[in-house]
């Protein structure tokens, strides 16, 4: 099963890289309920294992890419987020007190907590394009126009899946002449 959602999730996030178009630098939001993942309602079935390997199936991708990750907690953190240190004081995020734990933030943000060089929490961001895995809410951390993104699979395990990417927003009327995006 584990070996499956590895795959699904190297998947997932190579096509909506694709589709995003997402240049090195940019960022991308990732809220992922391993509960989901494993066939349990959201917030009552944590699973390290699932969480590690969807991680495991994201993260090397978005690393070779060049593109920054920042991973949702759970609403018990209020939803915020982990992302490097470097990401924070690049794009002046605040950085805030708390290390996720699999029932206090969710067994992806410990995953990726594990896996950063240097993480750190925090509250809000502004991401480029986004996936949710089983429900998680990633909206609230999207740019104000976001676009859905069909991908060829429907669920990373049993959890169903939800991709974004965004764009500007068209300003004007019917004389404004607008950019191929």
């Amino acid at each position: 099963m584990y070996e499956q959602i590895t795959e699904q999730a190297r998947t997932v996030i190579t096509e909506l890289l694709d589709q995003a178009k997402l240049k090195p630098g940019q960022l991308l939001v990732i809220g992922c309920s391993s509960s989901e993942m494993v066939g349990q309602r959201i917030g009552k079935g944590s699973s390290m294992e699932a969480a590690e390997a969807a991680f495991a199936g994201i993260y090397p991708v978005l690393q070779q890419k060049g593109i920054q990750l920042a991973v949702q907690c759970c609403e018990h953190l209020n939803r915020s987020l982990i992302v490097e240190r470097e990401v924070a004081e690049a794009r002046g995020f605040e950085i805030v007190n708390v290390i996720p734990q699999p029932h206090a933030g969710g067994s992806f943000a410990v995953t990726a907590w594990k896996n950063f060089r240097d993480p750190v929490a925090v509250e809000t961001i502004v991401a480029d394009a986004g996936l949710d895995i089983g429900g998680t809410l990633i909206g609230m951390h999207l740019r104000r126009v976001a676009v859905p993104v069909r991908v060829s699979l429907k669920q990373i395990g049993e959890a169903n899946i939800l991709c974004a990417r965004t764009r500007p927003k068209y300003v004007g009327g019917s004389r404004a002449v607008y950019q191929e995006m």
